[in-house]
């Protein structure tokens, strides 16, 4: 995950690129994907964390007291978010350079 020039507090949406394929085949390496810090944290969003001073890109999953992420290529395993973590944010957009694939991400549970 490419993260220069991005602030850590900020507000509003930004862009990353993705690298790798830890979440293929939804995102793949070189995606563009667009993070809101705004939509609060919710089971299955995707998201992008800060933990332990690397970003981690993948869907969020919680389960009574627990916080994973989850990455979408199964060779991959989860990993498990034990406090603290920062979250960065939720992904709302994904775009592939290519108008045609543009893909917006809608999550019924936000406020």
């Amino acid at each position: 995950m490419n993260q220069s020039g991005c602030t850590a507090d900020s507000t509003e949406p930004f862009a990353l690129r993705v690298i790798g394929d830890s979440m293929s085949p939804e995102f793949e390496d070189g995606h563009i994907i667009i993070i809101d810090p705004a939509i609060p944290l919710l089971h299955e969003h995707y998201a992008v964390v800060n933990y332990g001073s690397e970003i981690l890109f993948g869907q969020y999953a919680a389960q009574e007291q627990r916080h994973w992420i989850r990455y979408l290529n199964p060779e991959l395993e989860d990993v498990e978010l034990i406090t603290p973590f920062e979250v960065k944010g939720i992904i709302v957009q994904r775009s592939t350079g290519r108008r045609k694939d543009l893909k917006h991400y809608h999550y019924s549970n936000n406020p």
